[in-house]
């Protein structure tokens, strides 16, 4: 007989934008219960008896899963909701998720010491070490502050002598800067969009004439694509390194294949619906339920395990079937994300893969 299934409660908490009303609508088909809350009426008590999390004033209901999106300006108050609550539900986000994900210098770190391929990337601390590096430079170069979104906050200086005169007024404003090589992609990148341990959609776009920015907001038109292995592998490894399971990541194929110039942890769906007519929102509502699932399977809520039993992917059967309908992206087959999850493969895994007709086994190869 199968078990009942699981009662389980999500909160999406943003700014209310279209993307965010429809992975909404997309999460109550998934999740017994759904509440929309606004980032904006949130605060963060920390008293002597502990930390809590309010929402208009009083504390917020338990849940099984919390999504947490919103712009940078709400990134310290964000991470501290995250801190809070860590561990309490599944959240697709760490909470130096928000800190690293919404400041540019701190992205291009965390994908330095990673080893992530991106353009040659420079950060300077004082007005001296700046124009020295604008002398060492060949042009056109990328000034970026280092926050921002949709592109703005993006300047391009075609000499040194522009350059230095965005340095000047820069530095007057006392702002943070950050400098960086142009790649001449014909106006060209690409949008990935990852969640969990894949894309699961991604178009090129094309900046429009006279614009150096390809974003859909700056003008740019696109389509739809299917990324390669290294380009999905690149963007998956950006969002791990971040501490989120759901993002977007910006890529330049530049002459020495795949760079990755941002991530945007609360990217919009609407041009990327549209342009690859895949429904994104659905897909990252079904890897938050099964998240949630495997969240609170882990925390040892029996319930939960007797549904994940019945499904054949429980803790206590050595071999864990999944029924799914296969996903494919152009020719190739992806993995339920149920999946994924279990086997514990990542991309740094070396795999042995054997098919025929009806049947594909994957299995880690033993490296001494």
């Amino acid at each position: 007989m199968a078990a009942e299934e699981p009662k389980l409660r999500a909160a999406l908490v943003s700014l209310g934008s279209v993307s965010s009303k429809w992975t909404l609508e997309e999460m109550e088909k998934y999740f017994s219960e759904v509440d929309s809350l606004n980032v904006k009426e949130f605060e963060v008590d920390l008293g002597s008896d502990g930390a809590e999390v309010l929402y208009k004033g009083k504390k917020i209901p338990d849940y099984d899963c919390i999504y947490l999106k919103g712009s940078f300006k709400y990134a310290n108050l964000l991470s501290s909701i995250c801190s809070v609550l860590q561990g309490k539900c599944y959240m697709p986000t760490s909470p130096s998720s928000f800190t690293n994900g919404h400041d540019k210098l701190l992205t291009h770190l965390k994908m330095q010491q990673a080893k992530i391929p991106m353009p040659a990337t420079y950060i300077s601390s004082t007005p001296q070490a700046g124009k020295e590096i604008l002398e060492r430079m060949n042009y056109p170069i990328i000034i970026k502050f280092p926050q921002g979104t949709h592109g703005k906050g993006v300047l391009i200086a075609e000499s040194y002598t522009s350059a230095s005169s965005m340095l000047d007024a820069l530095i007057a404003l006392k702002q943070p800067f950050i400098i960086q090589e142009f790649v001449d992609t014909g106006g060209k990148d690409i949008r990935a969009i990852v969640v969990g341990n894949k894309v699961v959609a991604a178009m090129q776009r094309v900046a429009k004439k006279g614009e150096h920015r390809a974003n859909v907001h700056a003008g740019g038109v696109c389509e739809a694509i299917v990324v390669d292995y290294k380009t999905e592998k690149i963007a998956v490894e950006t969002a791990k390194r971040l501490g989120i399971d759901i993002c977007a990541v910006d890529i330049l194929l530049g002459p020495k294949g795949p760079l990755v110039i941002e991530a945007n942890l609360s990217p919009g769906l609407q041009g990327i619906t549209d342009c690859t007519k895949i429904n994104v929102a659905s897909k990252i509502a079904r890897f938050l339920y099964e998240q949630t699932l495997i969240f609170k399977q882990n925390k040892g809520d029996n319930k939960t395990n007797r549904i994940l039993n019945d499904l054949g992917i429980g803790k206590s059967t050595p071999a864990q079937e999944i029924v799914s309908n296969l996903d494919f992206r152009g020719t190739r087959i992806l993995l339920p994300e149920m999946a994924s999850a279990l086997s514990k493969l990542s991309t740094a895994d070396e795999v042995t893969i054997s098919a025929k007709k009806d049947e594909i086994k994957i299995k880690k190869m033993d490296i001494e």
